[in-house]
C-alpha cells in the first residue's frame, strides 16, 4: 500500500505564508498524534556547519516547537557530534555554532541538547542484528526522547547522492564514533610521528587493542584485536589516529539505514518527517559553503513513511530542469545526483531502507 506524502509548494499570500503551510502540512500528515501530554520531543535537525548558508531557516522550526508545546509536549532541538573536526565536533562548539546560526533559544523557543555529549561518548548501544552492525551507536538524547520530529533539508551529497530524512537520522544521530564505523571499512592506524603517548586511546578502547610501546612510548594497535570502532580515532587529542573515509558508496548507504532503523526502533507511533525541498546545493550543509542551487524550489513535504518521503523528494528534485548559474548548467541531465556524483548510487539507501521495514518506495503524492 503506497504510503501518504504531503507537498506544500513555495507560493504564499497574505492569509496564508510559508510558516502556515509547514504547520498545515503537521497536521495533514498526522504529526498532531505522535504527540502526547509529557512527551519529551526531539527535533532532529541539522544546525549548520560554521560558513554553510542551506541549513533550514530557524523561523520554521519556532512554528513547528510552538504547535508541539500547545499539544503537551516539551520540546528540544538536538542533533549529534560530527566526526570530522569542523565548527561542530564537541558540544562546545556545536552549540556555539547553532546559536552563530540562528538557533538561540530566543528563536526557535527550545533548548538545544547534543545528542551525544560534550565529545561524542554518551551513546547507547541500540541493537538491530543487521547486515553491517550487530548494534549501532545512537546519541543517548535521541534514544531517551518520547517522540521525533525529523526535520531535513534535502539535498545533494558526494557520497549519497542525496542527504534527506534517512540520511538525517542515520548518520546525524550516530555518535563520533558510529560516524567512523559507517564511513570507513578500514582498521585504524597510529602515525607515530603525531602521537604523544597520552594513552587515552588505552583508555577507550573496547577490545583492548591499543598498548604503548616499551621502546617508543607511541600507540600501538592490534589489529588482530581491534574490533573497528571508531573510539581511538575520535578520542586522539592531535588527531594521531586518522580518520578513514574509505567505504563504498552503497556500503555506507546501508550502514546509514541501519543506523536509521536504530533510531527509530523505540519511536514506532512516535516519528514524523518533513523535508524542505529548497536551496537544493551540490554538498550537504556539512560543508563550510552553500554553493548555488541545481534547481528550483520545489516545496516542503511531510510524511509518516521516511522512505516514501526521500523517494517522492528525489523524484521531484529529477523533475526539474537545472537552473543557471548553477553546476550543471548548460546540460540536459535526467538524474541530478549522478550528474553531480556518479559512484554515488543513491536508490540504494531508499531499496534497502524498504527491505529492512522501514518504509516503502511507493507514495500517493497529496498537494495541500
Amino acid at each position: 500500500m503506497p504510503a501518504r506524502v504531503f507537498l506544500a509548494d513555495m507560493r504564499a499570500k497574505q492569509k496564508e505564508n510559508l510558516l502556515d503551510k509547514v504547520e498545515k502540512l503537521f497536521r495533514q500528515a498526522g504529526m498532531e498524534k505522535l504527540i502526547a501530554p509529557r512527551d519529551l520531543v526531539a527535533f532532529k535537525i541539522h544546525f549548520g556547519e560554521r560558513g554553510n548558508t542551506g541549513y533550514i531557516r530557524p523561523q520554521f522550526i519556532r512554528r513547528l516547537v510552538d504547535r508541539v508545546k500547545e499539544l503537551g509536549g516539551k520540546p528540544f532541538l538536538t542533533d549529534a557530534n560530527t566526526l570530522y573536526v569542523g565548527s561542530r565536533s564537541n558540544a562546545v562548539d556545536h552549540l556555539q555554532t547553532a546559536i552563530e546560526n540562528g538557533f538561540a533559544y530566543a528563536v526557535v523557543g527550545a533548548p538545544l541538547v547534543i545528542a551525544d555529549g560534550l565529545t561524542g561518548k554518551d551513546y547507547i548501544n541500540v541493537p538491530v542484528n543487521l547486515k553491517h552492525f550487530k548494534e549501532v551507536k545512537i546519541g543517548s538524547a535521541l534514544v531517551h526522547a518520547d517522540a521525533l520530529l525529523v526535520v531535513s533539508h534535502f539535498k545533494c551529497h558526494e557520497l549519497t547522492g542525496f542527504g534527506g530524512a534517512l540520511k538525517n537520522i542515520g548518520m546525524g544521530s550516530g555518535a563520533r564514533s558510529g560516524k567512523q564505523m559507517m564511513h570507513s571499512d578500514v582498521l585504524p592506524d597510529v602515525n607515530p610521528e603525531k602521537c604523544e603517548g597520552c594513552a587515552r586511546c588505552t583508555r577507550w578502547c573496547p577490545a583492548g587493542a591499543i598498548t604503548l610501546s616499551r621502546e617508543t612510548k607511541k600507540a600501538v594497535i592490534d589489529h588482530e584485536k581491534c574490533i573497528g570502532c571508531g573510539e581511538c580515532t575520535v578520542t586522539c587529542p592531535v588527531e594521531a589516529i586518522d580518520i578513514n573515509w574509505k567505504t563504498e558508496p552503497e556500503a555506507i548507504q546501508e550502514k546509514i539505514v541501519e543506523y536509521a532503523a536504530g533510531v527509530l526502533q523505540n519511536k514506532k507511533g512516535k516519528a514524523g518527517f518533513i523535508n524542505f525541498v529548497t536551496n537544493v546545493s551540490p554538498e550537504c550543509d556539512c560543508v563550510s559553503w552553500t554553493d548555488a542551487p541545481i534547481v528550483r524550489d520545489i516545496g516542503i513535504l511531510a510524511s509518516l513513511d521516511p522512505v516514501a518521503l526521500d523517494q517522492a523528494c528525489a523524484d521531484l528534485v529529477n523533475g526539474e530542469k537545472v537552473l543557471p548559474g548553477s553546476r550543471l548548467e548548460g546540460r540536459e541531465v535526467q538524474d541530478v545526483f549522478r550528474a553531480l556524483w556518479p559512484r554515488a548510487a543513491w536508490e540504494r539507501q531508499l531499496t534497502y531502507g524498504e527491505e529492512i521495514g522501514l518504509g516503502t518506495r511507493e507514495y500517493e503524492l497529496i498537494k495541500i
